[in-house]
């Protein structure tokens, strides 16, 4: 019987993704996480990159087990929990698994299960994954209620995350997708990013884009890194600090799942459906 609230609590559950590595994708995990925990969420942080997970050394945190543990039945999904500031939970990434379609059906079913029976009351589940667009990639960004992509002022940033929602929209029926620029100069620069990529998508794909907001260049968020933090927490003044707490605030508006209750568990059960409908998982 399931110990917990999640069956009758809807949550948000949303991506965050880019076309291509070294945009700052999981700092921005990470700083939303965070800022939304501050306000008074329950938020939990997958960190859905099974090859190279990196949200547990970027809060300092050194979980005993991780992912892995629960495919394996050896630990729940509460038992690999660590806490994070401000009470985030993260359930760390199981590195070496590269993708969530190698699943045998057994371990199909624990994961349903770990997240039907998590002992967390969560509200908000943010899921960092792998950069690219590896059949893992969009599998999770597929299975969230939103998909938040990460770009930043470089010509392959825009030209991957084009690519990226190209393939979601036209093979995986992606309509709408967040769009953050990171790493601006100033405000503007962050618009004209977004409304480059508009240009784009507007002649060649029917998609609909949000421009979520820009986090600027900024040296405290550097040296947040260097120390292993999140900015909102050891900075919260900085301008990337008050960036983050407007994103989330933001994420605070978008829609909670409306089918299957907007359960945990409906989260990794749409990964395994489009796994099985694309003939990825043999039974």
């Amino acid at each position: 019987m399931p110990k917990n609230t999640n069956s009758i609590r809807p949550i948000r559950v949303f991506a965050v993704t880019s076309g291509k590595g070294g945009v700052g994708k999981t700092n921005i995990s990470v700083n939303i996480g965070v800022a939304l925990a501050e306000s008074g969420h329950s938020v939990a942080l997958f960190d859905a990159d099974m090859g190279l997970a990196n949200v547990d050394v970027m809060l300092g945190l050194q979980p005993r087990f991780n992912f892995s543990h629960v495919l394996s039945g050896e630990k729940t999904l509460d038992e690999v929990m660590v806490t994070g500031p401000s009470n985030l939970k993260v359930i760390p990434g199981a590195s070496g698994i590269q993708r969530m379609s190698e699943l045998s059906p057994i371990e199909q079913a624990a994961v349903i299960r770990s997240f039907s029976e998590m002992d967390q009351n969560i509200d908000v589940l943010i899921v960092d994954t792998a950069a690219g667009i590896s059949s893992s990639v969009v599998n999770f960004s597929k299975a969230c209620q939103e998909v938040i992509v990460v770009v930043c002022d470089e010509p392959t940033s825009l030209t991957d995350a084009y690519a990226f929602i190209k393939l979601l929209n036209r093979d995986h029926g992606v309509f709408r997708f967040q769009i953050l620029t990171n790493m601006t100069s100033r405000a503007e620069q962050g618009r004209k990013l977004f409304v480059k990529l508009c240009k784009v998508t507007d002649r060649y794909l029917d998609v609909a884009l949000n421009y979520m907001g820009s986090v600027p260049s900024d040296e405290y968020l550097r040296r947040a890194v260097r120390k292993q933090a999140a900015v909102v927490e050891v900075y919260p003044q900085s301008s990337s600090a008050q960036a983050f707490r407007n994103l989330a605030r933001k994420s605070e508006s978008w829609p909670v799942a409306q089918q299957a209750g907007g359960h945990l568990e409906f989260f990794v059960e749409r990964i395994i459906h489009s796994n099985v409908v694309n003939g990825e998982i043999m039974a």
